[in-house]
């Protein structure tokens, strides 16, 4: 067969394998069709499908075919994280600052606390800190791993609860992002790369200098040319992130952040946000399968897993509650917000693919890492969905918070 040939076998099985569980399955409570494809992406990866046959998966997912698919995710998940930030309403993150600060810091350091615990708890053990790694490194990344937040896996979430444009919703994307920014910039530090950081104030001065310019000149451009002058700046602010070390995905959502949706309108970017999650993000989840690698390790490797989730969500909770007290929101908020901000996905799979190539971590570390991220995107909807119910029953949400 020739490399197309392959490569649309490959298309092909992307699509319908997880669509064919989710269907025949009814999966799609505990496991919305996203996540099954995010499962699906690391079933069929090397882990897998790859050990079970290696000889097949190795015809199908050859490397010309796998650069063609990672291709094709790179450009679909960028598309998607800028959509994400044009939905953030910056004016809301302006007008509502303490509010996002102090949860966004306090979601964030809490579960990195927690992590930082577990970390130190697993270097009294063989086998789990990376042959590379200093201690401090070890803990800072397994710690930053239970606390990042999936922004992509978040944004399909609330749309799937159907609060992404509501107040709440709103609120907990302003929270997530300044976490994800804050995550990339300290696995720049995990990395000692200084030049890199150098790179990162040289990225963001140029992003704060260049935004004005955009804006103004997008006021004053007709529709149709915004889409085209929109994605000419997303490319530029993707390679200035990742050129940086901030990673091509801050970049997207920064690209996106500083636009507004009244230049697009809201049913043509509602639009374009259902055909990238149809046509796109699934080739995304595959793709980062293809590259996970990992090792069971034995039975030792699920309770690890096991920690780490609880640290995660528990540091999540925790950070969510203290918030909830500071700022005197209604009953019920915190824990809503703190389980959907606990959600991994991908994001911490990637990220975690990062300490592994470093040698921070081990592979039994990563396929912990892996299970927890699975695991807690996983109890996101069932344990979320009541809990909202009983919150618009009483009316909380769609209102603002102060």
């Amino acid at each position: 067969m020739s490399t197309t040939e392959i490569f649309l076998l490959a298309m092909l099985l992307i699509f319908v394998v997880p669509f064919a569980v989710w269907r025949l399955f009814k999966t799609d409570y505990f496991a919305p069709l996203v996540i099954v494809q995010i499962i699906m992406g690391i079933i069929l990866g090397p882990g897998v499908v790859g050990a079970a046959f290696p000889e097949y998966h190795k015809f199908l997912f050859n490397p010309d075919v796998v650069k063609t698919l990672n291709g094709v995710a790179q450009w679909g998940v960028m598309l998607f994280v800028m959509l994400a930030g044009v939905e953030l309403d910056l004016k809301k993150v302006w007008q509502y600052r303490r509010e996002s600060a102090t949860t966004a810091g306090l979601s964030l350091c809490m579960p990195l606390i927690f992590g930082c615990g577990a970390a130190l708890l697993l270097m009294n053990y063989q086998g789990w800190i990376g042959a590379k790694a200093a201690n401090w490194q070890f803990m800072l990344g397994v710690g930053m791993a239970c606390a990042v937040t999936a922004l992509p896996v978040l944004v399909l979430l609330l749309e799937k609860l159907d609060i992404l444009r509501q107040p709440m919703g709103q609120r907990i994307m302003r929270y997530a992002s300044l976490d994800d920014v804050a995550i990339w910039g300290v696995l720049a530090v995990i990395m000692l790369d200084f030049e890199r950081m150098g790179r990162q104030v040289g990225f963001l001065v140029a992003f704060a200098v260049l935004t004005p310019l955009f804006r103004r000149m997008m006021t004053r451009l007709q529709q149709n040319d915004r889409w085209y002058i929109a994605i000419f700046w997303l490319l530029a602010c993707a390679f200035g992130a990742d050129w940086a070390g901030l990673h091509f995905m801050v970049g997207a959502f920064l690209a996106g952040v500083v636009m507004d949706v009244e230049w697009f309108g809201q049913e043509h970017l509602d639009a374009l946000f259902k055909n990238v999650l149809l046509v796109l993000m699934p080739v995304f989840f595959l793709s980062t399968g293809l590259r996970t690698k990992w090792d069971l390790g034995g039975y030792s490797v699920f309770f690890v897993a096991g920690l780490l989730l609880a640290a995660s969500i528990g540091g999540k909770l925790a950070g969510a509650h203290i918030a909830g007290k500071v700022l005197k929101w209604k009953d019920g908020e915190a824990s809503i917000i703190g389980w959907l901000l606990q959600s991994k996905g991908l994001i911490e799979i990637i990220f975690a693919n990062i300490l592994l190539d470093k040698q921070i971590i081990t592979s039994e570390t990563f396929t912990a890492l892996l299970l927890m991220a699975v695991g807690s995107t996983m109890l996101t909807i069932p344990v979320v969905h009541p809990k909202l119910n009983r919150a618009q029953n009483r009316g909380l949400v769609g209102q603002a918070s102060s």
